[in-house]
Order: structure tokens, then C-alpha cells, then sequence
């Protein structure tokens, strides 16, 4: 499990976009897959299977923050969310950097990418974690690398985000 921290790291930075709660996200991880250690299953891939914890951790997570934002605006009435949009200069600067382009992406085509292109898992493992078939996680992979070329390519405008197209 020692082996597999770095890249546990590198995931939750992914999913996260904040040291402080990738560090806490791999703490969880590790936490809950300590506690669930029975349920893994010998002649499986332990780095799938810590990812597919890390994973739903991370969803657990962001849900629950999505509530408790929900309550704050409902207690905080006078705030008003920010509708700065960054200018067209900045977007065409911000494409130069490929961190910048990952974030474009639809969070799902995002993390098939990261999953299998850095952190170097097989279609089928990465597909496990994401609790897909493996057609599907290649589609995303090859969704995701279409829309990062098109980005590159200096289209600055945001990939379309229909559901029906980057779920599958």
C-alpha cells in the first residue's frame, strides 16, 4: 500500500485542485481501505481498488460541501457569488499551460484522462475504478484527448458539458 501513496497523491491533487485536501483525501483513502481491507479481493489490482476508494471518497465529499455551501448562501442571503469571467487574453494565456487545459475538460473526461494517461492505468482498471465498462472509459479517454487538441488549437471557448456526451 506504501507503493501507492505517490500516486494516490497525484490523484486526489487531480481531484481536489488543493494540497491541503489531497493530503486529507489520500488520509481517508487510506483510512477506509484500512477499515475495509476484507473486502479486497486477492488477484486484484490494490492501486484500482485504493483509486475506486479515493474516488468515492472525494464524490462523498463534494456532495457533502455542496450541502453545507447550500446552507451558508441560505444563512448568508446579503452574499452574492462572483460573476467575474475572466477576458479572452487571459483564457488564450491560460491555454498555453496544459494544467489549464486538463481543468477545461468535463470532470469525468478530466479523470478517465488522469487515470489512465498519468497515473498509467489500463482502460480496464481505470474503468473498475469509475465503476464503468472499459469501452466506455476509452470513449472518455479519447473524448477528453479530442477536446485537449482542440484547446491546444487555440479554441478558447469551453467544451460543451451535455450530460448525454460526457458520461459515457
Amino acid at each position: 500500500m506504501l507503493q501507492t501513496l505517490p500516486d494516490l497523491r497525484g490523484f486526489a491533487r487531480f481531484l481536489t485542485r488543493d494540497t491541503a485536501a489531497a493530503d486529507d483525501l489520500v488520509q481517508d483513502t487510506i483510512v477506509r481501505a484500512l477499515a475495509a481491507q476484507d473486502q479486497f479481493q486477492e488477484g486484484t489490482v490494490l492501486k484500482a481498488w485504493l483509486f475506486t476508494i479515493q474516488r468515492h471518497a472525494f464524490y462523498e465529499q463534494t456532495r457533502r460541501r455542496s450541502r453545507e455551501q447550500e446552507i451558508m448562501l441560505d444563512i448568508e442571503l446579503d452574499m452574492q457569488p462572483s460573476t467575474a469571467v475572466p477576458s479572452r487574453q487571459n483564457a488564450r494565456d491560460a491555454v498555453q499551460d496544459l494544467g489549464e487545459l486538463l481543468w477545461k475538460l468535463p470532470d469525468l473526461l478530466r479523470e478517465a484522462l488522469i487515470l489512465v494517461g498519468a497515473q498509467e492505468l489500463s482502460y480496464e482498471d481505470a474503468a473498475r475504478v469509475c465503476d464503468v465498462p472499459a469501452g466506455t472509459m476509452r470513449a472518455r479517454v479519447s473524448r477528453a484527448r479530442t477536446q485537449l487538441a482542440e484547446l491546444a488549437a487555440g479554441n478558447t471557448a469551453e467544451p460543451a458539458t451535455d450530460p448525454e456526451k460526457n458520461t459515457a
